[in-house]
């Protein structure tokens, strides 16, 4: 085991740093982040929609609150995104993140195809602005802001007097990089055309997001990312931030389609959402260490550290926070308990995906802050209704067979403990 440690130092660290440091991935990540309140005010109205509005007949005439709520934030979710990663990327090369955010969005909306079915020119369908279009978006931003970030640091720029107001100087230095750029998307949106593929939207859908979106609902590859999220933790490094681009890119829009559906009364089609992994995975944080919270108020006797790291844990486990534990037992770079903390949420992946695809649980729909607590999280996650109260039950479960696999390795740590006495005494 500690030749496995020295060589994942020595190899794999050094590059899931710079991974985790990476300008992009770190832009991609904020960009999510920064639209987190939209996602669950969505989320909550297609909750009440078809739960508390639907149930009490007085309140039924509410329901276009909740749909006018939906259709200003998760039906229009790739736009927000697409404003949110462009101004992070920007900032973070020191440059105008609004102008780039602006840019962002413009560039976008120019490779739109401008006509829907039976439409005329000038309609763009709701379904390029949701999250089906994240990738496309989220690829057009990338793009955008680098061209912006570029010419705007070789000084292709139109210069104001020290006189003029900051921001009207602001505006005017944006305007030749802002129309560059627009006019790089405008030619790929005609010779896109012009070669009969569609739009930029439907290559990179069909091409790159349909086969991964397919790809993430495979439980293998959800089991495999949950791993990984722990393998990166163990060496010290925040794997849920290390991923988050990725399981944002590849799991909300799953989530947004289930919101969808479900909003228009039809059934919700995904299994593995984003919110399924914080429902009934991370069950007080990464590697559910709650469960191992509960296993060293089982077990230890000895361990004097453990029991008072898991007294100070356990009020913030609940909320599922756990960097406590994480640090302070710690679980970075302990050895004892390596093998538990990174084969639980692969095996708690396994069991919510069996009882969703079975129809013991509703899929979830709903974006619940991460913080709630497990039962509850799963409960209100697959929309609050009796059928989720199962739901709520799986969690417990899950965290139930959490905690059985953390016991025998608190065990172990606790006889190593009795031996160091033991040893200290002779």
């Amino acid at each position: 085991m500690n030749s496995f440690i020295s060589f994942m130092e020595r190899r794999f660290v050094p590059i899931a740093a710079k991974i985790g440091a990476q300008r992009h991935l770190v832009a991609i990540r904020d960009g999510f982040v920064a639209i987190m309140p939209l996602i669950l005010a969505g989320s909550f109205a297609v909750l009440f929609k078809n739960t508390l509005f639907a149930w009490i007949p007085g309140l039924s005439a509410l329901i276009p609150i909740c749909d006018s709520i939906w259709w200003g934030t998760l039906a229009i979710m790739t736009l927000v995104v697409v404003f949110s990663i462009g101004y992070n990327l920007a900032k973070g090369y020191g440059e105008d993140g609004l102008a780039a955010g602006l840019i962002s969005v413009a560039s976008y909306v120019a490779t739109l195809p401008q006509a829907h079915g039976d439409a005329g020119w000038g309609y763009i369908h709701w379904g390029y602005l949701n999250a089906t279009g994240l990738f496309t978006g989220l690829l057009v931003a990338l793009i955008a802001t680098e061209i912006f970030v570029k010419l705007t640091k070789k000084k292709i720029i139109i210069s104001m007097p020290d006189s003029v107001p900051p921001a009207v100087g602001k505006a005017f230095a944006a305007v030749l990089p802002g129309v560059i750029t627009l006019t790089v998307f405008g030619i790929i949106t005609l010779l896109i055309s012009l070669a009969g593929l569609g739009s930029l939207y439907d290559m990179i859908y069909n091409g790159i997001q349909k086969p991964l979106q397919g790809f993430s609902q495979g439980v293998g590859s959800a089991m495999f990312l949950t791993a990984l999220i722990n393998l990166f933790w163990f060496f010290g490094l925040h794997g849920a931030n290390i991923l988050d681009p990725v399981m944002n890119s590849l799991y909300l829009p799953a989530l947004e389609a289930n919101a969808s559906a479900v909003a228009l009364g039809q059934v919700a089609p995904n299994a593995i959402t984003r919110v399924f992994f914080d429902s009934y995975v991370h069950l007080g944080g990464s590697g559910a260490t709650l469960a191992l919270i509960i296993a060293i108020f089982i077990i230890c006797r000895k361990r004097e550290e453990y029991k008072a790291v898991a007294k100070l844990s356990a009020p913030l486990g609940v909320f599922q926070i756990n960097e406590s534990v994480m640090f302070g037992l710690p679980i970075v770079l302990n050895p004892i308990l390596f093998i538990p903390f990174l084969i639980i949420p692969p095996i708690l992946t396994f069991v919510a995906y069996l009882a969703t695809v079975s129809g013991l649980i509703p899929p979830t729909y709903v974006a619940i802050p991460w913080i709630t607590p497990p039962g509850i999280g799963a409960f209100l996650a697959t929309g609050g209704t009796l059928k989720s109260v199962m739901a709520g039950v799986v969690a417990l479960i899950n965290l139930g067979i959490a905690t059985i696999i953390y016991l025998p390795f608190v065990a172990l740590a606790e006889r190593q403990a009795r031996g160091d006495k033991d040893k200290a005494k002779a």
